[in-house]
């Protein structure tokens, strides 16, 4: 009788494992999935911004969304879609490079550096380089929506420590 009971015991613990196992493996692939799905987003709302597709960017970009440019200005969301929709700032090209995410839960941080990035303020040529950007998404209502967006240029050349 202890014997079956040992192995019962056993059967038990072990099939705990597996459970355990096979729960962690899927919220792993779940995480994953959600990173892809907000690189995905963030390349889609840079497209969007090109394009001056203002209907997708106002989807994208959260009520109480900031940026902060590498000047130091802060925009909300009404003035930076407002002045894309007027043409004052165009964004003429935005190549976005691996964008890498850490997730917390329904908060996500990204952060990336430009292969490369043309902006234009009032006609004029504003921007021609490579800036880093580290952005705040949070999922609202089942959606992912920037929240805060920095922006900053590097003005020296990068040196490798590791050299």
């Amino acid at each position: 009788m202890k014997s079956i009971y040992l192995i019962m015991k056993m059967f038990g613990f072990l099939l705990s494992i597996i459970v355990l196992f096979g729960c962690s493996n899927q919220n792993i692939k779940e995480k994953e999935n959600e990173k892809e799905q907000i690189i995905k987003i963030e390349k889609e709302r840079l497209k969007a911004l090109v394009d001056v597709n203002i209907n997708y960017a106002k989807q994208v970009h959260a009520d109480d969304f900031q940026l902060v440019t590498p000047g130091g200005y802060i925009y909300d969301k009404t003035l930076y879609l407002g002045q894309i929709e007027s043409g004052e700032l165009d964004y003429k090209k935005w190549d976005p490079g691996e964008i890498t995410v850490r997730l917390y839960g329904k908060v996500a941080v990204i952060r990336y550096r430009d292969t490369a990035c043309i902006v234009y303020v009032d006609g004029k040529l504003d921007l021609n380089g490579r800036p880093w950007h580290t952005n705040l998404y949070e999922k609202r209502n089942g959606q992912w929506q920037v929240v805060w967006s920095q922006a900053s240029v590097s003005r020296t050349q990068t040196i490798n420590l590791s050299e």
